[in-house]
Order: C-alpha cells, then sequence, then structure tokens
C-alpha cells in the first residue's frame, strides 16, 4: 500500500478545525477517483476477448454491472461507455447518491476479497494484493474523514461501532470548551494521524491531550501539580483532591489501574522512547484502541469534575 504524506495533506490538517472527526453524507471526487486507482492495481489491466478467451477483469465488471443495473431497475449505468469497467467507473463518479456509491464500493471490494483472494492465477496481472488493496480504501476513507470502513464483505459506518458514538463524540463536545483548547487540539491531531495512518504520532498526541486535560481540570479546581508532571503524577493529584468520591474508592480502583497503566503504558511501551536497531510497528487495531481509550477516560474526568461539589 502506498499512501503518501504530502505537503498538501499536512498543510490541510493545519488548517482544519470541524466538530466532528468523521463524515456521512458525502464521498468527494478525490475518494472515488482513487477508489478506482485501487480497481485497476487489483484487478489487473483489461485485456481484449477473442477466440474463446474471456478476460477476468471484464468478467467481474460485467457481473458488477449486472447487479446494480438490477437492483436499480436499469439497462444501463451509463451511456456511451466502450468497456464494462469505464461503465462502472463513471457510474462510481458521477453518481450523486451516497448509499449508491458506497453500494458500487462495496460489490467491487467484495469481489476483490471473496473471489480475486481465491483466484489469484486469473489476475496475475494484479500490482496490488487483495488484502493491501482493502487497507489502503480504508486507509483514504480515515484520509478523507469518511465514517466508513469495508469488513468482510460490508461497508460499515465507524459510529456503528458503540465506542465512537458513547464516547468520542461526549469527548469533543466536552473538548470544546476554551479552557480544554489544547487539549481539544492536540486530541484532533490524535485523530488526523490516525485517519492517515501515522500511527505512533497518533498514541503521542494522545497522551499529550489526556495529560493536558488533568492539568486543565487541576487548573480550574485550583489544585496543585508540578509543570513537569507526567501522566502517573497528574493522576495522583486527581486521586488526592478526590475526584472520585470517598465512597467510590473501592469500586474504581479498577479504574485507576486503567488511568495508570492504560494510555500512558501504551505510549512508554511503544512509541514515546528510542526503539534501539529494531524498527517498532504499531497495528492500527492497538492505535485505534488507544484514540477510543483516551477518549473514553477525557469523557469520565469531564463528567466526574462537572459533578465536583
Amino acid at each position: 500500500m502506498a499512501v503518501f504524506d504530502l505537503f498538501s495533506k499536512a498543510k490541510r490538517r493545519a488548517k482544519g478545525d470541524v466538530p466532528d472527526v468523521w463524515v456521512y453524507d458525502s464521498i468527494p471526487e478525490q475518494l472515488r477517483v482513487q477508489v478506482i486507482h485501487i480497481w485497476r492495481e487489483t484487478f489487473g489491466p483489461l485485456e481484449r476477448e477473442e477466440y474463446g478467451v474471456t478476460c477476468p477483469v471484464q468478467s467481474a465488471f460485467r457481473e458488477i454491472r449486472r447487479v446494480l443495473c438490477k437492483e436499480y431497475g436499469l439497462f444501463r449505468l451509463t451511456q456511451n461507455d466502450c468497456d464494462v469497467f469505464t461503465e462502472v467507473a463513471n457510474f462510481l463518479l458521477q453518481c450523486p447518491d451516497v448509499s449508491r456509491c458506497l453500494n458500487v464500493i462495496q460489490l467491487t471490494f467484495a469481489w476483490i476479497d471473496i473471489e480475486i483472494r481465491s483466484k489469484r492465477h486469473d489476475y496475475y496481472r494484479s500490482e496490488l494484493s487483495p488484502a493491501d488493496a482493502i487497507e489502503e480504501l480504508n486507509a483514504r476513507f480515515r484520509e478523507h474523514g469518511i465514517g466508513y470502513s469495508y469488513d468482510r464483505g460490508k461497508i460499515v459506518r465507524v459510529d456503528s461501532q458503540l465506542i465512537h458514538a458513547g464516547a468520542v463524540k461526549p469527548a469533543l463536545q466536552f473538548l470544546s470548551a476554551p479552557y480544554l483548547a489544547g487539549a481539544s487540539e492536540e486530541f484532533l491531531k490524535a485523530h488526523a494521524h490516525y485517519r492517515a495512518g501515522r500511527n505512533k504520532e497518533c498514541v503521542v498526541d494522545c497522551l499529550k491531550s489526556f495529560e493536558s486535560t488533568i492539568k486543565a481540570i487541576c487548573d480550574r479546581q485550583r489544585w496543585t501539580y508540578g509543570g513537569s508532571d507526567t501522566a502517573k503524577a497528574l493522576i495522583d493529584v486527581l486521586f488526592k483532591n478526590k475526584l472520585v468520591p470517598d465512597y467510590l474508592q473501592s469500586e474504581f480502583s479498577a479504574l485507576r489501574t486503567i488511568l495508570e497503566s492504560g494510555v500512558p503504558t501504551l505510549r512508554n511501551r511503544t512509541s514515546g522512547h528510542g526503539q534501539g536497531s529494531t524498527t517498532v510497528e504499531l497495528p492500527i487495531f492497538l492505535t485505534s484502541y488507544v484514540l477510543h481509550l483516551t477518549a473514553s477516560t477525557i469523557l469520565f474526568l469531564c463528567e466526574a469534575e462537572r459533578n465536583l461539589k
């Protein structure tokens, strides 16, 4: 997979300030074109069909076109296209309906996931493996802030995962408060890194946002902490000042373990220190866990402070 972090992307990130981290009601043209590039690299080139020899790419897109036409009650998806690949590609490019665009993406990537994966010899001129194609598609969704991903034959909404709707969005609402401006900027940077596949940078900014949230709460409550205090020392300040009430201390013993060994430890053991001679690669599922753990912890801390007497 080759998703390059170009200068223009960094410039857009620096200027970005959006109320939520996912968009659901539009599929930008740039993403549609990138999807077609992935098709070309994964299916391989079109070949002429003659003397009883069929082209697997044309056969695949004939079937994809047949399914789409039947579902939408059409005879053709577009007019005046010379081959089935171009017809499906132009339908994706021209279709104003987001659901129909996602249907095309789902059908084509299900074909990649099932048919090409099991019949690689038929697609011998493919430049991209099915696994890499799916990984790039999901990376492109994240890069554009589109709240969908491909997973085992389906296009699913990211916020259909309960943690996003129940933790990330409420945490962003709290972080919109002026006194949490620093923590908000760091969390949005972490999410931008996550979307771009920069997993180590995501984890580093998660910890920064976590620590900034604690410091902001301490400042508002006039609780003393050291300017160079790290996560563990800051957590001690919260418990010392009874952000969690006395009568809940025992019930929240597990919470203290999570706060002390969750985000900070993950960061310390991965991206926070030198990695030696071996390059350490953080998998996307671990990065996603850290991001959502950070959001849940920030949400808890803000709710707890709001209920202080």
